[in-house]
């Protein structure tokens, strides 16, 4: 594992790097956009550009990184974030934001392509999950360190904008200069999501609650802080408590799920979130809005790699790759319609309906799962061991998977074995009872 992890440091710092980067943006420009005056819905349309550029990404941002190789197109994406990131504070205008938005999660998603598929290659069956556990704290701690750059400058001026676009810039450095040999993709099928749907309807449906959610987590928990009077401090403390208590229970629930199934703690833990959400209507002292926004965040994050594992617990060993392409267009679907939805709850009953909001799809989701508790959520015989999926950074290798023919020995990433908690045995082709 060390040796195989060698190989990839520098890849895992540059990535590092870009999550800094973005944590820090992400929640820029949603302090940004409440300076300039913008109102929720209009925010709203905003951060769903981004997961629409996310998601478009993932369907073709391959295609560049087929034709030039892994690390040319790596830097093409990270220059692109990097003027991105600069043009904001000169064109301060919703649509021009928004068109630079969708650019931003279109590269995003070709970096997130090269890192993934480049860890892949690189690790085997042995050491893969302790690599991509690498990975997901990298997802985590760097997203959430990126928040406390917030305090070094004046959002209504151009220094944090210029700061995050040099560390975009900076990103590039390990990358160009490692010596590691990246992989080389081949083309592949896709399953459609309806298809999957009528395999596993309880993951297909959590997969697209958490896209839901976890957009608006990321693009309008910064308007809700700043309406509740935040101070600069305050919100980055905020955004990084929610966003690092992800990694909490993620092990201890995966766990869990192994033991008593999927099914149950989908039932149930959607509803200590909407309980941690609806709190939130009512909290108005700071600290305690930080701690319940850090009870919040640790079971939320959960709910995605339990939907994307019980999806996984459906399928035969060859269909996982497939199955993750579908997973992303689900999550895709979501993260765009998530922010819309949210910033128009948020306009109608103010910063805190954004956690009505959480709640009100959590509820949905606890809801789901109960109908459909009359059907086993995979027999125990055919799960396999939980495995952490990040569930905010990483949705392009997904589809990015299902679009290049690996066999399922060399295949597993959060749109594989990471999203495949249940790690199905080739030689199991028969569904288990749903």
């Amino acid at each position: 594992m060390f040796k195989t992890l060698g190989t990839v440091i520098a890849l895992l710092f540059s990535y590092g790097l870009l999550l800094f980067a973005n944590g820090l943006f992400s929640t820029l420009l949603g302090v940004r956009t409440q300076v300039e005056g913008f109102s929720p819905n209009v925010v709203g349309f905003i951060v769903a550009a981004y997961f629409f550029g996310l998601l478009l990404g993932g369907l073709f941002a391959a295609r560049v990184v087929i034709r030039v190789g892994h690390i040319r197109s790596f830097a093409v994406f990270a220059s692109c974030m990097s003027v991105s990131a600069l043009l904001h504070p000169i064109f301060v205008d919703p649509l021009m934001w928004m068109m630079l938005r969708m650019i931003s999660g279109f590269c995003m998603a070709g970096m997130i392509i090269v890192t993934e598929s480049w860890l892949n290659e690189a690790a085997s069956n042995k050491t893969r999950g302790q690599i991509l556990s690498f990975y997901m704290i990298t997802n985590y701690f760097a997203a959430g360190c990126g928040q406390f750059l917030l305090t070094l400058g004046d959002p209504s001026e151009y220094l944090l904008f210029s700061l995050a676009s040099i560390i975009f810039s900076l990103a590039l450095l390990p990358v160009l200069l490692t010596r590691a040999k990246a992989p080389v993709p081949l083309p592949a099928a896709r399953m459609h999501v309806w298809t999957l749907y009528r395999i596993a309807p309880l993951g297909v449906f959590g997969v697209f609650c958490c896209g839901l959610i976890n957009s608006s987590i990321h693009g309008l928990s910064p308007v809700y802080a700043t309406n509740m009077g935040f101070s600069e401090a305050q919100l980055s403390t905020f955004m990084a408590a929610i966003i690092m208590s992800g990694l909490l229970l993620q092990w201890p629930i995966g766990h869990l799920s192994d033991r008593i199934g999927r099914g149950p703690l989908l039932v149930y833990i959607p509803v200590i979130v909407a309980l941690a959400a609806f709190t939130m209507l009512y909290t108005e002292r700071y600290e305690l809005i930080l701690i319940v926004g850090m009870f919040f965040g640790t079971f939320v994050f959960t709910l995605y790699s339990l939907s994307a594992a019980t999806a996984n617990d459906m399928v035969s060993a060859k269909e996982r790759v497939q199955v993750s392409g579908a997973l992303l267009i689900t999550y895709g679907a979501g993260a765009v319609s998530g922010p819309i939805l949210a910033g128009q709850v948020m306009g109608v009953l103010g910063p805190q309906g954004l956690f009505f909001y959480f709640g009100l799809i959590s509820l949905l989701l606890s809801l789901f799962a109960l109908m459909t508790r009359r059907r086993r959520v995979g027999s125990p015989d055919k799960r396999k061991p939980f495995v952490v999926v990040p569930a905010s950074q990483s949705t392009s290798s997904q589809l990015y998977l299902s679009a290049h023919d690996e066999t399922p020995e060399h295949v597993a990433t959060p749109g594989a074995d990471s999203q495949s908690s249940s790690g199905l045995d080739p030689d199991q082709h028969d569904r288990p009872d749903r």
